[in-house]
């Protein structure tokens, strides 16, 4: 069974580098996960952020603060949700000097929408189309699209002005032997909202079991897509 990142790219995944194809290309049924530790060189966010940042990071969904050589961490595992959906997580912690800061995801590819869709945050309320590339270093190339707000029966399209449009970077730098990370996520109307960037090294590591740790998992999941 392919990868959800090698489902919407095709042919196209077997230009990327090969350690790309090794952090990308597993899934549920392989018992295995990616695990990645490094450091974020810089992490910025924009004042006038400041007061949805902090709301969003009561869920796990970026936050207000800034940092420079922050240690980090990327838990990456593929399991099947309760709907039966490949899922892959994006356990991210943030180790500042006053505190963890946490910012969590779950993507979903979806057949309906053709792309995969990243729940954002613990309760899956924030729903986001994505478009993936292989970017000419053999890296991969994440952009945000259309965001969906999902709440029992609530459900609304947020306009374009109103959200942030997030470019996720990511590639292996063979002369320094590692990879690397660089988020831009701007707004149409007032600009460049938070970014971070850094290095890490990943690896692969056994799941006997196939059981992702409690803490990776979304608090609540929407099957609304």
């Amino acid at each position: 069974m392919k990868s959800i990142y090698e489902r919407v790219l095709g042919a196209s995944f077997r230009t990327l580098h090969p350690r790309m194809q090794e952090r990308f290309g597993f899934n549920s049924q392989d018992g295995v996960a990616s695990i990645g530790k490094g450091v974020m060189e810089r992490i910025w966010y924009a004042k006038w952020a400041s007061a949805p940042l902090l709301l969003g990071s009561t869920r796990r969904i970026m936050f207000p603060q800034a940092g420079e050589n922050i240690p980090f961490t990327v838990a990456n595992y593929a399991y099947r949700d309760s709907f039966g959906r490949e899922t892959v997580t994006w356990s991210r912690r943030f180790r500042f000097p006053n505190g963890v800061r946490k910012f969590d995801a779950t993507m979903i590819y979806s057949p309906e929408r053709r792309r995969i869709v990243d729940y954002l945050g613990t309760k899956q309320h924030l729903a986001v189309d994505l478009a993936l590339d292989v970017s000419p270093n053999g890296g991969i190339h994440i952009r945000s699209g259309e965001q969906r707000f999902y709440e029992k029966l609530l459900r609304f399209r947020f306009p374009e002005r109103l959200t942030g449009v997030a470019d996720v970077y990511e590639w292996y730098d063979d002369a320094a032997g590692c990879y690397r990370i660089k988020v831009d996520v701007n707004n149409p109307v007032l600009g460049p909202v938070f970014r971070y960037a850094g290095r890490f090294q990943a690896s692969r590591i056994s799941m006997a079991d196939k059981r992702v740790p409690q803490e990776a998992l979304p608090a609540r999941e929407e099957f609304r897509e």
